[in-house]
Formats: C-alpha cells, sequence, structure tokens
C-alpha cells in the first residue's frame, strides 16, 4: 500500500513541477522516494557474504561484508507502524510483520527476511536452517518453541 501511495504522489510530481511549481513537485518528490525506498539484508549463501542494503525501483546499495558463524534461526511477531504527515495531514500505516533473524554472538543478530505470512516466515527459516545447518526458534507466540 504504502509503495502503491509513493508510486502515485512520485508520477503526480512531475505533472506539478511541469505545470504549477518546480519547488513543490521536487518536495513531492522527495516524500514519494522516501515512501517507495525500502532497507534490508541481502545474504549470498555461495560466497558466505552479507549486505545491509538500501534500495529503491529495484536498485541496490551496500557493501558486502563476511558471514559471521550463526547460531540460529529466529521467526518474530512484530507490528510495523509507519506514519506519514504531509501538509497538515497525517496518516498511519500498521501491519502485523514476521521477521526472521540469525543471530550470532550471544545475542547480535542480522533481520534478513520481513513477510506479513507466517507460513512464508516459517518456509524461508526452513530454506536457511538447511542450508546453514542450524536451529529455528519460533518466537512468534509468548512462549517461544524450537522446532524440528
Amino acid at each position: 500500500m504504502k509503495k502503491v501511495f509513493g508510486t502515485t504522489i512520485f508520477i503526480f510530481a512531475f505533472y506539478v513541477i511541469v505545470y504549477q511549481n518546480m519547488l513543490f513537485g521536487f518536495f513531492m518528490i522527495s516524500f514519494a522516494v522516501y515512501l517507495i525506498s525500502s532497507e534490508g539484508t541481502q545474504i549470498n549463501l555461495d560466497n558466505n557474504t552479507y549486505r545491509n542494503i538500501w534500495s529503491i525501483f529495484a536498485i541496490h546499495f551496500g557493501k558486502w561484508k563476511p558471514n559471521p558463524e550463526f547460531e540460529y534461526i529466529s521467526v518474530f511477531k512484530g507490528k510495523q507502524k509507519q506514519r506519514v504527515n504531509s501538509l497538515g495531514a497525517s496518516t498511519s500505516f500498521t501491519e502485523v510483520v514476521f521477521l526472521i533473524n540469525l543471530f550470532y554472538n550471544r545475542n547480535k543478530h542480522l533481520t534478513f527476511y520481513r513477510t506479513i505470512d507466517k507460513e512464508d516466515a516459517f518456509k524461508v527459516a526452513q530454506h536457511f536452517k538447511l542450508a546453514l545447518g542450524i536451529d529455528i526458534l519460533d518466537a512468534t507466540e509468548r512462549e517461544q518453541k524450537w522446532l524440528d
């Protein structure tokens, strides 16, 4: 939803630049880029590397680093809330998300996957369990449990 809203603003901003007010149009473009852009982590299992990325329109920016020695995978349930303010109007986007974290050095972690589908989260966690040979911790409920 956020990306659709951002893309709509991005397209409309060009109309504003050409036919209305150039400064306001550039303000709209910067706001749209904020909505459209995303952050995350990419993991390359072939090269045993990862990178924290910032991306816009499927172009990723980030530096590759060697993977630490991962100890386990955690699937965590949380809420993602984003508030958008513009020209006196305000709106919030809230949704339940499932985060997949790879833990290392006892309490440090990389969040490498986020989804709104619980089944999808566990499929991805299972894939990384097989690829890395580590266990999965189900932290989606109050009572955390290790999965086989």
